[in-house]
């Protein structure tokens, strides 16, 4: 979305910088900097400032436009525009936390050797008549927690993207569940459901009494669900670290912020 601000031409900034020339003997330019400092804090600073390279910037787009034949009928010339994030900080933080979180449940599930959910073990058991039976076979308590705290973050993910007026975070998300969407069928021999809103959920006994082989088709081979998962997870919270770091500023207070909206960089400047 394209901001246009008005400025003054006939302000005059030349004062900004007027401490920085101060004579032999003078203390610290009449301690104005401390004025400085003041004007720092309170924003009238950061509005002189914006003011005063929007002008300069303005007037360098003209000086480089007058060399150019411009072929169009109107003569028009290009309008030069500051992108701003779609989002707030607030809720591109939110993704971005959960993306991190929702990887790195899934590279635990995928993890290969020693890190493996999936080797198999002596695992002892007892029958109701409380007689042991050891024999070797998967940790299913392990992959049951595993597995859940994965549907627990899927969610979270796909709760805060929906948030999002990103298209690029909305694409990866929607990849994202679209992926799951692909693998409804063998997620539900598993106890995992798709639910209408596009969130998981699991069930723990049908979960734990599923054929193993298939859970860890779904969420350790390479090429797996959760493989893909991991990778779609870094890729939307590159999208919105990205759309994060699109519009940059100085805030009324002075402080350094990552994003504006259109009604607070309005009570920011003016």
């Amino acid at each position: 979305m394209g901001i246009s601000i008005n400025v003054n031409t006939k302000q005059d900034y030349s004062y900004l910088f007027q401490n920085l020339s101060g004579s032999k003997g003078s203390s610290m330019g009449n301690l104005n900097f401390l004025s400085d400092y003041a004007a720092i804090k309170n924003g009238s600073y950061g509005k002189l400032m914006k003011a005063y390279y929007a002008k300069d910037t303005a007037d360098s787009s003209s000086k480089a436009s007058a060399g150019k034949t411009d072929n169009k009928a109107d003569n028009k010339t290009d309008i030069k525009t500051t992108s701003t994030a779609k989002d707030s900080a607030d809720t591109l933080a939110k993704i971005q936390k959960s993306a991190d979180e929702l990887k790195e449940s899934a590279d635990k599930l995928i993890a290969k050797g020693k890190d493996s959910l999936f080797s198999e073990k002596e695992i002892t058991t007892k029958d109701e008549t409380g007689a042991e039976t050891t024999a070797k076979g998967y940790d299913v308590d392990a992959i049951y927690s595993a597995v859940s705290d994965f549907v627990k973050d899927y969610n979270e993910l796909i709760d805060n993207a929906s948030d999002s007026n990103s298209n690029n975070v909305l694409s990866k998300s929607l990849t994202l569940v679209n992926q799951t969407a692909a693998n409804k069928n063998l997620l539900e021999k598993v106890g995992i459901t798709l639910n209408d809103d596009d969130t998981l959920s699991i069930n723990e006994e049908a979960f734990k009494s599923a054929n193993m082989t298939t859970v860890k088709s779904l969420f350790n081979n390479t090429g797996s669900y959760a493989y893909k998962a991991s990778a779609q997870a870094s890729l939307i919270d590159f999208a919105a670290e990205n759309e994060s770091s699109k519009a940059n500023t100085y805030t009324m207070n002075g402080t350094y912020g990552n994003n504006y909206s259109m009604g607070s960089i309005m009570d920011t400047w003016f």
